[in-house]
């Protein structure tokens, strides 16, 4: 399976000529990520891991392309695909009915991926801050994306796991544990888009130091870099 890189939270995964993209935000090259795709996965509702004028562009401009998100998430594109009155040729209920509701502890196949998902909250920000949804997803067994959040799958030994790097909820010492906690032989960046340089060596070089203490071994990925999983 390749995986590809987007900046920021935003990955792309391909095999068997099939396209399964997670995240993307605005932060990211949306576009560029939802070209040719057949299914995408949000985590949560934020505009960093979801570009949703781009999502529904995609979905109007591609009758094979499913989403599946949070309710919250659904409900909005949903919404916004029913009242669109200048939808594609395939029309606005088309769109809608290629928004799906995910929910955590579940199971499902999205354009020949198998997807598991856990967790479903958000990281505390602030306690003046309302908690979101958020939906950590696992694809083929393999590839395990948290969104945002430390959410560690119960019962699974992932291999790769998408680790966030920085964030507003969270400190280097949380990046840490939850490499520790998952034990992924293979770890690569996302939600890194807010880090300069010298920011980015300082908490890479304690996850890459600890993480191989526990048997995984993290590599940086610049955005659009690719690599087999």
């Amino acid at each position: 399976m390749k995986l590809t890189k987007f900046t920021h939270a935003c990955i792309r995964l391909e095999k068997d000529r099939r396209v399964l993209v997670i995240d993307p935000g605005t932060f990211s090259e949306p576009e560029e990520a939802l070209a040719g795709a057949h299914a995408v996965l949000v985590t949560h509702e934020h505009n960093d891991h979801i570009d949703r004028p781009a999502v529904l562009a995609a979905l109007r401009s591609n009758s094979s392309l499913e989403v599946y998100a949070p309710a919250g998430v659904a409900k909005s594109l949903t919404e916004a695909a029913e009242g669109d009155a200048t939808g594609s040729d395939a029309g606005s209920d088309s769109v809608a009915k290629r928004i799906h509701i995910v929910e955590p502890g579940s199971g499902f196949e999205a354009a020949g991926f198998q997807v598991r998902t856990f967790g479903g909250q958000h990281a505390v920000i602030h306690a003046q801050i309302p908690v979101v949804s958020n939906i950590g997803y696992l694809v083929d067994g393999n590839v395990f994306h948290p969104g945002d959040s430390f959410v560690v799958p119960d019962g699974i030994n992932v291999q790769t796991l998408l680790v966030p790097i920085h964030a507003p909820w969270s400190k280097v010492g949380e990046v840490v544990d939850f490499v520790i906690s998952v034990r992924a032989p293979k770890a690569f960046p996302v939600h890194d888009g807010l880090l300069n340089e010298l920011g980015r060596g300082i908490v890479e070089g304690h996850v890459t130091r600890i993480g191989a203490r526990y048997g995984t071994a993290y590599t940086r990925l610049a955005p659009l870099e690719s690599v087999e999983v």
